[in-house]
């Protein structure tokens, strides 16, 4: 893999967030889990290591580094806990992209320095009550009065809300009465007309922090527009392709701890006087998994260069997320068969690895959304 898409640097950026990893995320990762708690020391020491500000470019305090470089950074950090590396990935893919993609000069100047230091956490509200992958159902309003919008609806799912300074969000925009199509807008979290829900509870990435956000009467000024409706909404969601990688790195992440528990375990323990890796039924086991492992990092690390080079990649992107994602689902279920009773108890940790699974075959796309990408891009080639 390494001699594939690896230079010096990568190896660099590898070791370093493996050894924060286990260093610093490791100790901690149960009682993350346990507690709900929000890792925020651990992202503040994450914003000293230039990982928050990973695809920022340098000339706004960021490290300016490449996809498979943010890959490599969130496998290693999934690899100790889920949560800290979709926070991390949140910020990064979600909340910092629409600014690099579509901000103006002064908006970037004054939220990208804070942002890729840590100081500032990004966030992006996208997902309603009735618009999830279907975009166009999108009910949250921006209507304009004057040179200001005045914003109502809301947003469900918000990854980051409850700690990010700043929010990025898609609304439709209605001018003069006329529904003019979808936009969307950036603001400080601390504006007026903006209310932030309790934070969600769920089966797993449970020290992640996932909220509903509701927009009463919010007044937003024009200049805070990133991506108007002429534009085509469109493009902007071309723009967060890469999430879909980032998710299939997440995946690769935990599949891999969850796999590498697997392997630890079935080794030490004994029965019938050997251990039980030894038996057909978990080596088989074994052997399906590290393969499944390694075909989803060929694909996920294969979009992120595609990405690099400057190539379309979106067919790609869905499928690294759509096999990584269905990969770490089955890796850690067989993770916990090969513990046994004890996988399905808190002290051995592939029972969290399991719960935190799950979502990956839902957020950024569902499974069933990612077969559809697939399929359109497959139509594209064959009518070229």
């Amino acid at each position: 893999m390494d001699s594939l898409f690896f230079n010096e640097e990568h190896k660099m950026i590898q070791k370093m967030v493996r050894d924060f990893a286990e260093d610093e995320i490791l100790p901690i990762a149960k009682k993350l889990d346990k507690n709900g708690n929000f890792p925020k020391e651990i992202v503040k020491k994450m914003g000293k290591l230039g990982l928050m500000g990973i695809n920022v470019p340098a000339k706004y305090g960021g490290s300016g580094l490449d996809m498979v470089a943010y890959v490599t950074a969130i496998i290693e950090l999934a690899k100790a806990d889920a949560s800290v590396a979709i926070t991390m990935a949140a910020h990064t893919s979600l909340g910092t992209i629409p600014l690099l993609l579509f901000g103006n000069e002064r908006l970037k100047k004054k939220y990208l320095p804070k942002i890729a230091s840590g100081e500032m956490l990004s966030s992006l509200g996208l997902t309603e009550l009735n618009a999830g992958s279907d975009s166009e159902s999108i009910e949250t309003r921006a209507t304009k009065v004057g040179e200001k919008y005045l914003v109502n609806g809301g947003k469900i799912f918000i990854t980051n809300a409850g700690k990010a300074s700043v929010l990025s969000f898609t609304s439709r925009v209605v001018e003069d009465g006329n529904d003019k199509g979808i936009g969307v807008f950036i603001v400080p979290t601390d504006i007026k007309g903006l209310r932030i829900g309790e934070k969600e509870k769920k089966m797993g990435w449970r020290a992640s922090d996932t909220r509903k956000i509701y927009f009463d009467n919010m007044k937003v000024d024009s200049e805070n527009i990133l991506c108007f409706p002429k534009n085509g909404i469109d493009e902007f969601f071309r723009g967060l392709t890469p999430g879909r990688i980032s998710i299939g790195a997440l995946s690769v992440g935990t599949a891999t701890a969850a796999y590498e528990k697997a392997i630890v375990y079935s080794k030490d323990r004994v029965a019938f006087n050997k251990p039980i890796n030894h038996f057909q039924s978990n080596s088989f086991k074994l052997a399906e998994m590290a393969t499944k492992i390694e075909a989803s990092k060929l694909l996920v690390y294969h979009a992120a260069w595609l990405k690099d080079q400057g190539k379309n990649f979106l067919k790609e992107a869905a499928m690294a997320k759509l096999y990584a994602s269905e990969a770490a689902m089955k890796i850690t279920r067989e993770a916990i068969q090969i513990h046994g009773g004890y996988g399905y108890v808190h002290e051995y940790d592939v029972e969290r690895f399991f719960r935190d699974a799950k979502i990956l075959e839902i957020v950024e796309g569902t499974s069933e959304m990612q077969r559809l990408t697939i399929f359109r891009e497959i139509i594209k080639e064959l009518t070229i």
